[in-house]
């Protein structure tokens, strides 16, 4: 798995950062669309809105558990939901004020190796791969916790200075790095190498 977001070493739009939760209602509106979220409310009216169907576990777990396939397409969808899913994200965090693309990768590159599932992946695995990556997801609790109050900082400091902290920038990379490798292991099932706790790449 690969992840990297280019640093922006320019000035950062310091209107567009101000306001950057009401500038992306339009994109997360999309994003909770497209990755199957759905939304309900009560009082006079109920309703909800779901979406196209999100990321694909079961699927590719029951091929890989029965049949040792992982199909391509369901693999691509997971890919491209993914890297535009980083986008949103990358965008929510301050690491870049270009408006997030459906397709392109702009300043995001993500990239998983497409496994052959007969020869890379464990039959048996994806059944606890889940259980494995809960150390995992403990510590990504607290390192969001931190990123959290790190994009509050690097907040102010674009208001101020039009710059991200590099220092700032790249915890916050390493956080969404993790997170991703420990994804590609326990969600998208497309590696069985355990996630290093780093990070590095």
């Amino acid at each position: 798995m690969q992840f990297a977001v280019d640093y922006p070493d320019r000035a950062l739009n310091r209107l567009t950062s101000a306001f950057r939760i009401v500038v992306a209602i339009p994109i997360l509106i999309l994003i909770g669309t497209v990755s199957g979220s759905s939304i309900a409310w009560s009082g006079n009216h109920a309703g909800a809105v779901s979406g196209a169907g999100g990321l694909l576990v079961a699927g590719p777990l029951l091929m890989i558990l029965f049949r040792q396939k992982y199909p391509r397409w369901w693999f691509d969808w997971n890919l491209e939901l993914s890297r535009f899913t980083n986008r949103v994200v990358v965008y929510l965090v301050l690491m870049d004020d270009k408006y997030p693309s459906t397709d392109d990768q702009q300043a995001v590159h993500l990239d998983f190796v497409y496994p052959d599932a007969s020869r890379d992946l464990n039959r048996w695995l994806p059944l606890v791969k889940w259980l494995l990556a809960i150390p995992h997801f403990i510590v990504l609790v607290f390192l969001w916790i931190a990123a959290v109050v790190v994009v509050v900082v690097a907040w102010f400091a674009i208001l101020f200075t039009g710059r991200y902290p590099k220092g700032m920038f790249d915890y916050v990379e390493g956080v969404l790095r993790w997170g991703q490798r420990v994804i590609a292991y326990a969600v998208l099932m497309v590696t069985d190498r355990y996630p290093p706790f780093s990070l590095t790449a």
